[in-house]
């Protein structure tokens, strides 16, 4: 009988409901807006964990890459927060990548409700 979620997943959802909460109120730099975690990828070693975030109010590509180099500048703060909150042998280390996906759905979502409008005039 196989199990209905692996480790590495559990371990993900957990990071992700952590990170989520410290980079929300221990990150005080204005520079980096309101940070959303979106999703967490643990390898299956447990060493490494790539974070998607979205910054809020952060459209341009300049912006968004001083977030994420303020997010990796302050990699071992985080790391030491998550360390007291999450019971593991290892802290695995975190790299955080923009996730666009947010952004991508909207301007979907957009295009369509502009095509639907144009059928219901013809």
């Amino acid at each position: 009988m196989s199990r209905e979620f692996k480790r590495t997943d559990r371990v993900a959802e957990q990071l992700q409901r952590e990170l989520a909460m410290i980079l929300q109120r221990e990150i005080k730099d204005p520079r980096v807006g309101m940070p959303t975690v979106l999703a967490v990828e643990v390898t299956r070693d447990l060493q490494h964990a790539k974070v998607f975030v979205s910054f809020l109010g952060k459209d341009e590509a300049e912006e968004v890459e001083l977030a994420l180099s303020i997010l990796e500048k302050a990699e071992g703060f985080i790391r030491t927060e998550l360390a007291k909150r999450v019971r593991m042998r290892v802290m695995p280390l975190l790299h955080f990548k923009h996730d666009t996906s947010v952004q991508r759905g909207q301007a979907m979502s957009s295009l369509i409700d502009k095509a639907r409008s144009k059928d219901n005039e013809q």
